[in-house]
C-alpha cells in the first residue's frame, strides 16, 4: 500500500508540473502575439458619396437623359467612379440610360478605397411614356393590390408599373400581378410577371391576353379582365394564379393602376 501510495503523489506532482508548464507556455505565446501585432492597427476610409439629384427619375421615352452625377472620396481625397446601368425587365448592362426603351434602369455608382473596399450607390430611373387612355393605354403607374380580397399597407400605391406599346395594338404590362412580389414582398425583378396585352378596342374595354407565369415562382396565370377610366387616369385589372400548377386558380388578383403624370 506505500509503494501505491507513492506512486499516486509522484503522479500528482507530475501533473501539477505539467500543468504549470502549459500556463507559463500559454501566457509566453500570448505575449508572442501580443509582440508580433504592435504596431501593426490601421484605420481604413471607406468611400463616400457626394449625391446629386434625385434617387428617383422619370424620364419621358425617346427623350435625352443627362445625370446629376456622384461623387466619392476617401478621408477627402476623389476617388475614380465606375458607372453600370441595368435594366430591370429588359436585362440590358452597359454604361448608360437607353432612353428609346421602356424599362426600369437601375444605376451603380462604385468606388475602391486605397485599401480595396468597395462602395456603392445608385438611383433608379423609370423610362416610360403615357398615353391618353383613349387611344394608348401606355404609361407609368402606380399599383394597388388585393389578393384574395385582402390587402395591406404595403401593396398600397407601389411604385411602379409599367404599359410599354409592342405595336400598334399590342402592350406590355411589366407585372400582371401588379408586382404583388416584386415590390410588395421585396423580392426583386426576378419575380416580375410580363403579359401581353392586345387592345381590341380600348373605349369598349375589349382586350384579349396572353398567359403569362409568375416570375421565380412559376405556375400558369392570366388575365381575366381589363378595365380602362381615361377620365380618372386609372385601369384595374383583375388576373389569377394556379400556384401548384393544378389547374385550379387559387389565388385572384385585383390590381388598380394610377398612371403618375411627369
Amino acid at each position: 500500500m506505500v509503494g501505491y501510495e507513492i506512486k499516486i503523489l509522484k503522479y500528482k506532482y507530475m501533473k501539477n508540473i505539467a500543468l504549470k508548464l502549459s500556463g507559463l507556455f500559454f501566457v509566453l505565446l500570448l505575449w508572442g502575439c501580443q509582440k508580433d501585432t504592435e504596431n501593426v492597427s490601421k484605420i481604413t476610409y471607406f468611400p463616400t458619396f457626394d449625391y446629386k439629384g434625385e434617387p428617383v427619375v422619370l424620364q419621358t421615352l425617346g427623350t435625352a437623359y443627362t445625370d446629376a452625377g456622384v461623387t466619392a472620396s476617401e478621408d477627402g481625397v476623389d476617388l475614380p467612379i465606375t458607372v453600370s446601368v441595368v435594366g430591370e425587365s429588359t436585362g440590358y448592362k452597359g454604361t448608360t440610360v437607353p432612353v428609346d426603351v421602356v424599362d426600369k434602369y437601375i444605376i451603380s455608382y462604385s468606388a475602391i478605397n486605397s485599401d480595396g473596399f468597395p462602395g456603392t450607390q445608385e438611383r433608379s430611373v423609370w423610362v416610360a411614356k403615357n398615353g391618353d387612355l383613349v387611344n394608348s393605354i401606355e404609361g407609368l403607374y402606380t399599383s394597388t393590390v388585393t389578393r384574395n380580397g385582402a390587402s395591406a399597407a404595403q401593396y398600397n400605391n407601389m411604385k411602379y408599373v409599367f404599359i410599354s406599346k409592342k405595336s400598334a395594338n399590342e402592350y406590355v404590362l411589366s407585372c400582371g400581378i401588379g408586382s404583388y412580389y416584386a415590390i410588395g414582398r421585396n423580392y426583386g425583378g426576378g419575380y416580375l410577371s410580363p403579359v401581353t396585352i392586345t387592345a381590341n378596342n380600348i373605349a369598349a374595354n375589349n382586350f384579349s391576353f396572353a398567359n403569362f407565369s409568375v416570375g421565380t415562382f412559376g405556375g400558369p396565370a392570366r388575365v381575366t379582365a381589363l378595365t380602362v377610366d381615361a377620365a380618372s387616369k386609372t385601369i384595374v385589372v383583375n388576373s389569377e394564379w394556379s400556384s401548384a400548377n393544378n389547374g385550379t386558380y387559387n389565388y385572384k388578383f385585383v390590381i388598380t393602376l394610377k398612371q403618375v403624370q411627369f
